[in-house]
């Protein structure tokens, strides 16, 4: 598989997994799927996202799907560098995913234009760790791994 083919399959497996857990998580708290899409594209539009209608979900999703293809190609980029980082993926892909919760939580969300946001507490943490460590970390780190790996002649 050619890196920038892996590079977009290994961002929409992530995507998808990692949406896919916070509609869960966040619809057991009460929210809807499109406000779930909404307030990520608020991320980058501000409030005025949350009262636009489907096509600003479709919008959050989009930039979800960017975000998750974002870190598939940072890991790519490591990885091509260092071959560590295709030796393990199970290990290499939960410190991946950890780190980029951490990128997520600490950098990006603050420095957006999310209207209110506070740091995570509680299941929150819990939920958002475990989903950027299966569903975002591991699935790039193997996917990484596949397209890496010497070709056969």
């Amino acid at each position: 598989m050619r890196k920038p083919v892996a590079i977009v399959v290994a961002g929409l497996v992530a995507g998808a997994l990692d949406i896919l857990a916070a509609f869960a998580s966040y619809a057991a708290q009460g929210a809807t799927v499109e406000g779930i899409l909404k307030y990520i594209a608020s991320g980058l539009l501000g409030a005025s996202a949350l009262q636009g209608g489907v096509a600003m979900a479709g919008l959050g999703l989009l930039f979800h799907f960017c975000l998750t293809t974002a870190m598939a190609a940072a890991y790519m980029a490591a990885a091509s560098r260092w071959g560590a980082l295709t030796a393990r993926p199970w290990l290499w892909g939960s410190v991946y995913g950890l780190l980029t919760w951490l990128v997520m939580v600490y950098a990006v969300v603050p420095l957006s234009a999310v209207n209110g946001w506070q740091l995570p507490h509680g299941w929150n943490i819990v939920s958002g760790l475990l989903s950027h460590i299966f569903y975002v970390g591991v699935p790039i780190a193997h996917i990484t791994r596949h397209a890496l790996r010497p070709q056969a002649a």
